[in-house]
């Protein structure tokens, strides 16, 4: 059983001249070092919560948490969920993906109510645990995805919605936040997750550390629970993209590599960048290479039916040595962002994979399979700051 429950959140109380997006920011893990300066001119924005440790641990950003709270910058709301919408436009096409953002009870996965699709990385979870133990607040929400909401829920949640902040990025992507405090339907929300189960689509880090939080507090009901903002799997706006991968390695030429990828997958070089991706879509991946040669390639093995996995164990691990430090990989997960940076010779490769589908991460998730770290991008990012969730 899925609980997930509303929460007297703490949320930002604008000034008169002030506006909702000098407090919050996109989530940690994807801000580089200029982004945050920027975000960082604001002195009551997210980030100096949430990325500002001293020697590892967050004992100051809890004195200045504690401090916006004593002085009105941040107000606390009567138990409440929130309604998260994101409105924002991919190639001429408009999408809305709305979310519920709730308080939701952490669990192990063995219970089979929440549902894991990526492998994590433990240092990421080593630095969020020492935030947990020093804010004892959920500062960052993670995205899951239910098997959805009734007719009527849906309506009665439009209907008791009330308007709270709108702001819109520097991408164009519009986000929308109202409040929810209808006891009505907060009890119908919470009523209809029972039974459910919620597929963790970003935040895993996040959830396993409040998850190990919990486990730290077995006594403190509180600290039994994380930030979740749930979409149902039928939302018109649930748009996944692939994380590509760019490879530099030192130890291996492109002559060889094209030989041993050629040896494990069936390739098929293509005349261009633009053929090569006009035929993905048939294929597992695309293969650029510095020197410009693309390439098709896919797994003929059905045990092999993931394109990430292929990539990880046959050409990342096999090819380029990624156990034995012999190769660099980093993500990225726009096409145009991969062509420009191979076209500017600062990697060996890219590999370019399709967009995942929701059903077929259903399906391998509901097998106990894990994914290899990066799988899936869930795009836009779900947005922090707006609402904070305390456990004390």
């Amino acid at each position: 059983m899925v609980t997930f429950v509303p929460f007297p959140g703490y949320r930002p109380a604008l000034r008169k001249d002030e506006d909702i997006g000098g407090r919050i920011s996109p989530p940690y893990d994807v801000i580089d070092a200029e982004y945050l300066e920027r975000l960082k001119a604001d002195g009551h924005n997210i980030t100096h919560l949430t990325l500002d440790p001293k020697n590892g641990r967050y004992v100051e950003s809890r004195k200045k948490l504690d401090s916006w709270i004593a002085d009105g910058s941040l107000v606390r709301d009567e138990d409440s969920f929130y309604l998260y919408r994101q409105r924002f436009t991919i190639d001429g096409n408009t999408f809305t993906r709305t979310g519920i953002v709730g308080a939701l009870r952490t669990e192990s996965y063995d219970n089979g109510n929440i549902i894991p699709h990526e492998e994590t990385f433990s240092k990421v979870k080593e630095d969020r645990l020492n935030l947990l133990r020093d804010m004892e607040t959920h500062l960052e929400s993670i995205f899951g995805i239910s098997e959805g909401f009734s007719e009527e829920l849906n309506r009665q949640i439009e209907s008791s919605a009330v308007p709270l902040y709108s702001y819109t990025d520097e991408n164009g992507t519009e986000h929308m936040f109202l409040g929810i405090s209808d006891g009505t339907v907060t009890d119908m929300i919470t009523n209809e997750m029972k039974g459910q189960r919620m597929l963790i689509a970003d935040g895993h880090h996040r959830y396993e550390t409040a998850f190990n939080y919990s486990l730290e507090n077995p006594d403190d009901e509180l600290k039994g629970y994380v930030l979740a903002t749930i979409v149902p799997a039928d939302d018109p706006g649930l748009v996944i993209w692939p994380t590509h991968r760019l490879l530099n390695s030192e130890c291996v030429s492109e002559r060889t590599a094209v030989e041993k990828i050629g040896s494990d997958l069936t390739i098929q070089e293509t005349a261009s960048a633009d053929e090569m991706y006009e035929k993905l879509p048939d294929w597992h991946m695309g293969l650029m290479f510095k020197g410009g040669r693309t390439f098709l390639a896919r797994s003929d093995d059905p045990s092999m039916d993931l394109d990430t996995y292929i990539a990880q164990e046959l050409i990342i691990k096999k090819v380029y040595g990624y156990e034995n430090g012999e190769v660099v990989v980093t993500f990225d997960a726009g096409f145009e962002s991969v062509r420009r940076r191979m076209a500017a010779g600062k990697h060996d490769l890219a590999i370019v994979l399709n967009p995942p589908q929701l059903k077929k991460i259903w399906d391998l998730c509901a097998k106990g399979r894990r994914m290899p770290k990066k799988t899936t991008f869930f795009y836009p990012k779900i947005w922090s700051g707006f609402v904070l969730c305390k456990m004390v």
